[in-house]
């Protein structure tokens, strides 16, 4: 199973030593992907500057938005953006695309939330006729430029229930499933929904598995974990962050490794791990137990 790490995108300090840093030494570490996820509102770093930077200073890793709220924004727009980044970074870009839960996010940028299930599936038809060349509309230029990858970069749903599973296995390429800890009780039925979906669409391939929880193997990992989580959840509701936040255990390279042990047996192709601190111990230690995997 090949591992991949997600970009402290939400850290109030994370400066362009720090990012350079991360970029490189996840490229040089053993990882497999450097992802990044996407806000609008709160004090986090924009998603499609970060990965440009990333593609630009490393060789190796696949350049992966995930999740990138795709109703949030105009179809044409992500087209272009997302093939530029598979030019840029020679043919190694891929998305986790999804409909976001942060109904703030869509009214900051002026896109309504309401349609946003219906509207993903014919923006990802879209992409990838674009991807082909075809103009937006009769009797405009081709946007460009041409994905280097025959047919545009992966792309994957970041869905987790039945409902939105059934409805990915009809255009996605695979599935990013989550669990904030990393258990097997979690992730388990989304990737049994996700072969039984595509199945049942009639797909010739089985679904790409990735998933993907929280860790820290920073100083203090434990109680920054916690924080990092409650902080990121608390729009849903103080109380149930907290919940939440007080199970997360994964903040020992020993809890780690249990947890990528885990997804491997259950089938998982790769695991991104998504940091709770820019402390560069994250990506370190990490690349520690990758090597003694």
């Amino acid at each position: 199973m090949k591992v991949g790490m997600c970009l402290p995108y939400m850290e109030r300090e994370f400066p362009r030593t720090d990012i350079l840093a991360w970029c490189r030494g996840i490229d040089e570490g053993g990882f497999s992907t450097i992802a990044c996820g996407e806000r609008v509102t709160g004090y986090t770093y924009d998603m499609r500057v970060l990965l440009a930077a990333a593609a630009a200073v490393t060789e190796r890793v696949r350049i992966m938005p995930t999740l990138y709220v795709l109703p949030m924004h105009a179809t044409a727009r992500v087209a272009k953006e997302m093939a530029t980044l598979d030019v840029l970074s020679e043919g190694r870009a891929a998305m986790t695309v999804g409909v976001g839960g942060r109904e703030a996010d869509y009214r900051a940028i002026g896109m309504p939330f309401t349609g946003r299930h219906a509207r993903m599936d014919e923006q990802v038809a879209e992409l990838r006729r674009l991807w082909a060349g075809e103009p937006p509309f009769e009797g405009a230029d081709e946007l460009g430029p041409r994905p280097l990858q025959p047919g545009g970069p992966e792309i994957l749903a970041g869905s987790m229930g039945p409902k939105a599973v059934r409805r990915a296995a009809a255009w996605a390429d695979g599935l990013y499933s989550w669990s904030g800890n990393g258990e097997a009780a979690e992730i388990e039925p989304q990737l049994q929904a996700a072969r039984v979906a595509w199945q049942e669409a009639g797909r010739k391939t089985a679904p790409r598995r990735v998933v993907g929880f929280w860790f820290s193997l920073a100083p203090d990992g434990a109680q920054r974990l916690q924080r990092y989580v409650f902080e990121y959840l608390k729009i849903f509701g103080e109380s149930a962050a907290n919940a939440v936040a007080k199970s997360m255990t994964r903040s020992s390279p020993d809890a780690v490794r249990e947890a990528l042990d885990t997804m491997q047996e259950l089938g998982a192709e790769e695991c991104l791990l998504v940091p709770a601190t820019q402390n560069m111990a994250e990506v370190d230690g990490a690349a520690e137990i990758l090597a003694r995997r």
